[in-house]
């Protein structure tokens, strides 16, 4: 007869940490795009990165 298992297998012990879910609007980067406008009528010239103000430039959703 079969001995009976008293502890949890090794995988379900020590399971791995999930990562965590990246921010929606940076896609985990932390930077997002910016318009830059000049002039008068403020057309639109380029863009330069900025800090995500979603995650603060950590790249990880705030809400998981």
């Amino acid at each position: 007869m079969a001995t009976k298992r008293t502890t949890a297998p090794k995988a379900a012990r020590n399971p791995v940490p999930a990562e965590p879910a990246k921010c929606p609007p940076c896609g985990g980067t932390g930077t997002v795009a910016a318009t830059v406008r000049v002039g008068r009528k403020r057309r639109p010239v380029g863009q330069q990165d900025g800090l995500c103000l979603n995650c603060f430039g950590t790249g990880t959703d705030p809400e998981s």
